[in-house]
């Protein structure tokens, strides 16, 4: 049996579906048994209030039912049980039960049975107090110094304390610079209350103090408080501890020492009565519980810790002395003797999981056999060493590297999208204005071969798409079991997406046991992802003869039908005749996609350029799957027309303005803000001074600031809204240069993801770090590397630190460059070694491009940078 996990000696849980807190737990000898064996006193806030005796009993044994000496259900919620001292003229033992606006006095008592059913065991009311306030918690003991009996001091939620005298009301104090009550402890060694206030300062005072200061009803009159004659409540001590406490308790266990413990959130305080810090431990966890208990050696105190991650801590001082598993979290803890049986640890839970246990092992009976001796033989211990020795190099000379369960994942996620649209649009909180927005069904399914703990499934799609729900957690699965959710995805901002692409990911623990016996998990990471419909975003509309932009993709196969690649956006009956399509997007332009009859062309037109993306995205997509499913290997796409860099320059100078506005908004909104304090400042000086001067139009000043202030955020608020549109306009129209840059020059796979590394370096554009600056030191750095032309350029040294430019100027200078040099041959590659790149130019390059040339260019407003394929030196027109 581990030493690391308390044994359970008694246990049992409290009543369905119960709440407790910490103060619902007590010890004490209620019944006045005179044997010195402790009760357990549980309040819970449903009003139960159960009394039990318990018994040791065997592993796998129930409960008896003669342990539960006493329940009884109550009018109230029960906030705190205590025993002590309450009932004038005897010395007995008594429980006080507090509720939200009473207080109750009970006695315990218990007839001796005369039949096998056992004692019978009853309360009796002996006195209760209407409480005016709400109560909070409470405390007692002999304030004053009264000896032989018990008061008891209630703290109410608006900071009153009201202090009972047994059967009668004494007096009520309100705490100076109250907010939020705190716990509450008494100290008998200095007659003093110790609370810590929402300050997060511990602080002291005198029961003389209290009762000698201006009553608590006084305190509503001002002008009855002003001719008071009572003294002002003030505090004897303060200790600032800097965070809020969970607990307070008061220890004295000798004459000698009396210490004041404070459990904070992440520390642990040890003080004297005069507030000076013993001792304090920072804690590495979060506490839920403590209790203080005498120790064996003298001049130490021990202290049991609790905390949510269901272990149980020993202190002694501020040395961990043990640390013992539980079985659940406790909200708090107390240390009984049962039977003989000292120092047994007695936890609640918030549920109400009760248990008593003990630390250590229970003794083992077990005597191992004695082994018959033999001879030892040494050649047979060789030969299964040599054996041994030949599995480990046949094990080392494989290089997979993974483990088992990597070939074959323990759990896997298959995403299905359906096929057609939600017959009902899903689409929730859309800003997209042109008519009812689509969504399409996800279906994803999670399948595990064996016990995964606590698996967390996220849902991402790029913006402006959006899910119905992102987040989903589920109970743990077991093996062989799988877990399905349908959700919706949809078109949620008021532009195009760039990508229509989705990624799920589950989150989940494998369970392992440690030798401590502590069951911990493998945190594994499991991911899929699907693609969504290009019709989610556009719907069929009449084709568009003029535009603004043109692309033309050249193919080696003769062109295919529209029904055939597109049966989605053609209906049947138009036959094979159908060569134009158009594509009207939610958010933008239409698209018009053209076929030729004559030659194995296709025309992408629009009158947005990042409205091309997406359409000719689809179409290369559509055409390699068909031809795929034909076997036809050699199919090619190739772009032999001019990049269109002029109108992605204008979305680049766009999006730059917008982050400039950003910026001068920002430093408007800052010093208006300023403007705005010192106002204010002006004003309650003003309204501070016993003879107030004119307020000199300050009141019109702070109102004209405060619109201001408020029109400029909308401004800011607006000028970001239209930056995110830009940049997804960028995003998509940066994805169409890729493409036929990769198309144009050929590239292979390789390059092309060094090429959207290069102008896609970012999946989010902020003001500290933006897409301008990004791409400029990427291409900067692809000029000077691999596409260099002198040993001057790789000189060449880039700041390493990036900040916003002055204009865009050099970005689309530096891009235009970086076109010219592929166009003369120049391959993508991360290997700084010119020579070597210059002479992997392909057969048939472009004509060589003077040097000169290139540094000495510049863009011209309004010009189309126009490039020469590799296989003609002219511009030519060609009609699909």
């Amino acid at each position: 049996m581990s030493l690391f996990k308390a044994r359970d000696w008694w246990s049992t849980i409290l009543g369905e579906k119960e709440e407790f807190d910490q103060g619902c737990l007590c010890v004490a000898d209620v019944d006045n048994s005179g044997s010195g064996q402790d009760k357990v006193i549980v309040g819970s806030y449903k009003g139960y209030l159960r009394i039990f005796n318990p018994h040791p009993v065997k592993p796998g044994d129930e409960v008896q039912p003669e342990d539960l000496l006493l329940e009884v259900q109550l009018q109230e919620p029960i906030l705190q049980v205590e025993v002590g001292k309450f009932v004038s003229g005897t010395e007995g033992l008594h429980v006080a039960v507090l509720h939200c606006r009473k207080l109750c006095v009970y006695a315990v008592s218990g007839t001796q049975g005369n039949v096998e059913h056992g004692n019978q065991y009853q309360i009796k009311l002996m006195y209760e107090h209407n409480l005016q306030r709400t109560a909070c918690n409470m405390t007692y003991g002999p304030f004053g110094g009264v000896k032989g009996r018990d008061l008891i001091c209630i703290q109410s939620m608006d900071g009153m304390l009201m202090l009972f005298e047994q059967e009668s009301y004494a007096f009520g104090r309100f705490l100076p610079g109250f907010l939020l009550p705190g716990p509450l402890a008494y100290s008998s060694r200095t007659d003093s209350f110790i609370t810590v206030s929402s300050c997060q300062q511990v602080e002291s005072y005198k029961y003389q103090v209290l009762a000698f200061a201006t009553d608590a009803d006084e305190r509503q009159d001002t002008e009855q408080r002003k001719l008071s004659s009572g003294r002002r409540l003030a505090v004897d001590w303060v200790l600032n501890i800097g965070e809020q406490a969970r607990d307070v308790c008061v220890v004295s266990f000798n004459q000698g020492v009396s210490s004041v413990f404070v459990l904070g959130e992440r520390n642990f305080f040890c003080l004297k009565d005069n507030g000076q810090i013993r001792f304090m431990k920072k804690l590495d966890y979060s506490p839920s519980c403590f209790i203080p208990y005498c120790s064996v050696q003298e001049g130490t105190i021990n202290t049991l810790i609790a905390n949510h991650s269901k272990i149980l801590n020993v202190y002694q001082d501020v040395t961990l002395k043990w640390a013992t598993q539980l079985p659940c979290v406790p909200v708090s803890v107390k240390v009984a003797n049962f039977q003989d049986l000292k120092g047994v640890i007695v936890t609640l839970s918030d549920d109400g999981h009760l248990q008593c246990s003990y630390l250590g092992t229970d003794p083992s009976f077990f005597q191992a056999p004695k082994v018959e001796s033999r001879e030892i033989n040494y050649e047979e211990m060789n030969a299964e060493m040599r054996e041994l020795q030949k599995i480990i190099r046949e094990a080392a000379k494989t290089q997979d590297i993974l483990p088992e369960s990597e070939k074959q994942r323990d759990v896997t996620v298959t995403v299905e999208v359906s096929p057609d649209l939600d017959e009902e649009s899903q689409a929730i909180d859309s800003e997209v204005k042109a008519g009812p927005v689509p969504s399409v069904a996800v279906k994803v399914t999670i399948q595990s071969r064996v016990t995964a703990q606590k698996p967390n499934l996220a849902v991402c799609v790029q913006a402006p798409l959006a899910v119905t729900c992102d987040q989903f957690i589920f109970d743990d699965l077991e093996p062989d079991s799988s877990e399905t959710v349908v959700l919706s995805v949809f078109l949620r901002e008021n532009c195009s997406p760039s990508e229509l692409e989705g990624t799920c990911i589950v989150s989940y623990n494998i369970p392992t046991v440690n030798l401590c016996s502590f069951i911990l998990g493998i945190p594994r990471v499991s991911q899929c992802n699907f693609n969504l419909p290009l019709k989610l975003v556009c719907f069929p509309a009449q084709p568009s003869k003029a535009a603004n932009h043109k692309l033309t993709i050249d193919t080696n196969k003769p062109p295919i039908s529209f029904v055939t690649i597109f049966p989605d956006f053609v209906e049947p009956s138009e036959g094979d005749q159908a060569n134009a399509l158009g594509f009207q997007f939610l958010t933008g332009s239409k698209t018009t996609l053209l076929a030729s009859k004559t030659s194995q062309r296709y025309r992408i037109q629009s009158d947005q350029l990042e409205d091309l993306w997406l359409v000719t995205k689809e179409l290369i997509h559509r055409l390699e799957m068909h031809f795929k499913k034909q076997n036809c290997k050699d199919f090619a796409c190739t772009f032999s027309g001019s990049i269109p860099l002029q109108a992605y320059f204008e979305l680049i100078d766009r999006h730059f303005e917008l982050r400039l506005n950003a910026e001068k908004y920002q430093e408007l909104l800052s010093e208006r803000a300023v403007q705005f304090r010192a106002i204010e400042r002006r004003l309650l000086t003003r309204f501070k001074d016993k003879t107030p001067a004119p307020l000199q139009h300050l009141d019109t000043l702070l109102e004209g600031t405060f619109r201001e202030v408020i029109a400029l955020a909308d401004a800011a608020e607006e000028n970001q809204a239209n930056m995110f549109r830009a940049f997804a306009n960028l995003k998509s129209a940066t994805h169409l240069v890729i493409m036929l840059i990769s198309l144009w020059q050929k590239l292979s796979t390789d390059q092309t993801a060094i090429l959207e590394a290069t102008l896609l370096p970012l999946a989010e554009d902020t003001q500290e770090l933006g897409w301008e600056e990004t791409v400029d030191a990427a291409v900067s750095y692809l000029l000077r590397t691999c596409l260099s032309k002198s040993s001057k350029e790789q000189a060449l040294t880039v700041s390493s630190q990036l900040s916003m430019p002055k204009d865009t100027s050099r970005l689309k200078k530096n891009i235009t460059l970086f076109c010219d040099r592929l166009a003369k041959g120049g391959r993508l590659s991360l290997s700084t070694d010119s020579a070597t790149q210059q002479a992997a130019v392909k057969p048939g390059g472009c004509a060589t491009i003077p040097e000169s040339d290139l540094e000495e260019r510049t863009i011209i407003p309004g010009s189309t940078a126009m490039f020469a394929s590799h296989r003609q030196t002219t511009k030519q027109k060609t009609k699909p």
